[in-house]
């Protein structure tokens, strides 16, 4: 009837990269780097679909090593799961995401993160959750260093819904 399946991911801060997460334009003197738009919050929720279809991961399906996905909107990303997800006969119960950062401050940019998700899954928006915290201080995020994201989907079969 339900898969349940978590995503988690970090990267490193840096000069002359856009922050992007959920699809949004952060305004920031960092961005996240990566070989894709390296938005976490979207790998991490790729991640959870694709643990809970127990189909591997995201490096997996979008290789570092392929110039395809150089500098991609992890959108686009997002989109494939979702028509993988779909073919595999599931749709999004829901998403529950966390977004671990210093800085910036994220509040104002939730709803906006929330919207681009749901309408790329398919699903209504009070079925995807964002929210983000910080590390007091400590870790890779706490110390500015970089920012990190924890998702968990729940995933519904099609023939049972």
């Amino acid at each position: 009837m339900f898969r349940i399946g978590h995503g988690y991911d970090v990267h490193r801060l840096a000069s002359g990269r856009k922050l992007i997460l959920g699809g949004v334009l952060i305004p920031f003197e960092k961005g996240l780097l990566g070989h894709s738009d390296a938005d976490v919050l979207t790998h991490a929720i790729i991640d959870a679909i694709l643990g809970a279809l127990c189909l591997g991961d995201i490096g997996q399906h979008f290789p570092p090593t392929d110039e395809n996905y150089k500098d991609i909107s992890s959108l686009k990303l997002l989109e494939k799961t979702a028509e993988l997800m779909k073919k595999s006969g599931y749709k999004i119960g829901n998403i529950d995401a966390t977004i671990v950062c210093e800085k910036p401050k994220l509040s104002t940019f939730l709803v906006d993160m929330r919207k681009n998700l749901s309408e790329i899954l398919n699903c209504d928006i009070t079925s995807v959750s964002v929210k983000a915290t910080t590390e007091e201080g400590l870790g890779v995020s706490g110390n500015g260093d970089g920012i990190a994201s924890h998702a968990v989907a729940l995933l519904l079969n099609l023939n049972s819904v």
